[in-house]
């Protein structure tokens, strides 16, 4: 029985690129004997174990053979007479086919040593062909170290697109695509994932809605120096619906229909949607009268929250054309504004609807008082 530290661990070791997790794989053993060591077994698909004192994934070497269509149409084989090597040629590219042993020699039957100096992402073997879901990891793995110096191998951007000309993609679920999206937004260069995706066909299958944006060239500088990845999607989706910017209802409907088709979470909806159809406004706050700021803060509720101010701040600043003065003006408006008492104004007698418009008029005041104020 042998235990090797396989895939990205290895691959980022050999970087000096920061670790986050490590995976192992070991040769020569039985899920009995795995039990027996104290590891507890996780998923039924096939056998990888939960270190009891890490709390790491080991998993026995195992080669796979295609039995249906998509990532998880797989039939699996793992036993103790699998060979490491064996199992490195099922992986997806050859810098993440190497291994370390317990002395930290690395097994690289593949090159990826050899590409990692050339910087190239390569597939390891024509099976890469088998799995759609490479087609989104090897454009994620750009995104990540194109800042590098990395480019995909041109035999490996041919076995992409031909998987994109055919249905494999079509059988990725929504949640595994958002999930492979959401990490790639993630990443040091996110517009690179979208680039290769493009140059491989495969955007227009996987996100239609974003062909276009591919192309823009201000767009993909914005979501590459925002550091957030809900503001990176918001930016996207904002240049992708743009046109419609001026149809608000039309422009709303299509940024949830995304959301809810790709599967994004609610936080990145919601900030779309606040990004989406006020950062025009929020770039232009100077030049809004006080019944427009007052409109402004109640449509993005803000004198109720206001945690979303700090991520609109960041999609404006990286998109308005003109010098932002919101991010100073803002903030204090809204505190002025928090300063208004209902109570007071109970206290003088206004009640119901009167108490309402009362607070109103005081509202507009303070907003008045801040242009007033501006112009001195």
């Amino acid at each position: 029985m042998q235990t090797f530290l396989v895939g990205g661990a290895v691959r980022d070791t050999l970087l000096d690129y920061p670790i986050y997790d490590r995976d192992w794989v070991v040769v020569g053993a039985t899920p009995e004997k795995m039990l027996e060591q104290g590891f507890r077994p996780v998923g039924k698909d096939f056998p990888v174990f939960i270190h009891p004192d890490s709390g790491e994934e080991y998993a026995l070497a195992r080669t796979e053979r295609k039995s249906g269509k998509g990532y998880t149409g797989f039939q699996y084989h793992a036993s103790p007479d699998v060979t490491l090597e064996q199992d490195l040629i099922r992986r997806d590219l050859t810098i993440n086919a190497m291994a370390m042993d317990d002395h930290n020699i690395v097994i690289d039957p593949y090159g990826g040593q050899q590409d990692l100096t050339a910087k190239t992402l390569r597939h390891v073997s024509p099976a890469f062909s088998e799995d759609p879901l490479r087609v989104l990891r090897v454009a994620r793995f750009l995104a990540r170290y194109t800042s590098m110096g990395f480019s995909i191998a041109p035999e490996t951007m041919v076995l992409m697109q031909e998987l994109a000309a055919g249905d494999e993609l079509e059988h990725l679920t929504a949640e595994r695509v958002w999930q492979e999206f959401q990490r790639a937004l993630g990443e040091a260069s996110p517009e690179a994932f979208l680039i290769a995706l493009n140059q491989c066909n495969a955007l227009t299958l996987l996100f239609p809605e974003l062909s276009a944006t591919a192309n823009d060239s201000q767009t993909l500088a914005a979501i590459n120096k925002a550091n957030d990845t809900k503001v990176r999607f918001a930016i996207l989706l904002r240049s992708a619906f743009v046109e419609d910017a001026n149809h608000t209802s039309l422009y709303i409907k299509k940024i949830k229909v995304f959301c809810e088709k790709h599967r994004a979470p609610n936080a990145y909806r919601d900030l779309a949607l606040q990004f989406c159809t006020q950062a025009d406004r929020l770039c232009q706050f100077s030049q809004l009268d006080a019944a427009e700021r007052l409109s402004l803060i109640t449509d993005l509720g803000l004198l109720r929250r206001s945690e979303h101010l700090p991520l609109l701040f960041q999609g404006c600043t990286l998109i308005c054309d003109e010098e932002l003065t919101v991010t100073e003006q803002l903030p204090e408006l809204l505190k002025s504004l928090q300063q208004i008492s209902p109570q007071q104004l109970m206290q003088q007698g206004y009640k119901g609807k009167a108490l309402g418009e009362a607070i109103t008029q005081a509202q507009l005041q303070i907003c008045q008082q801040q242009i007033e104020e501006a112009c001195e």
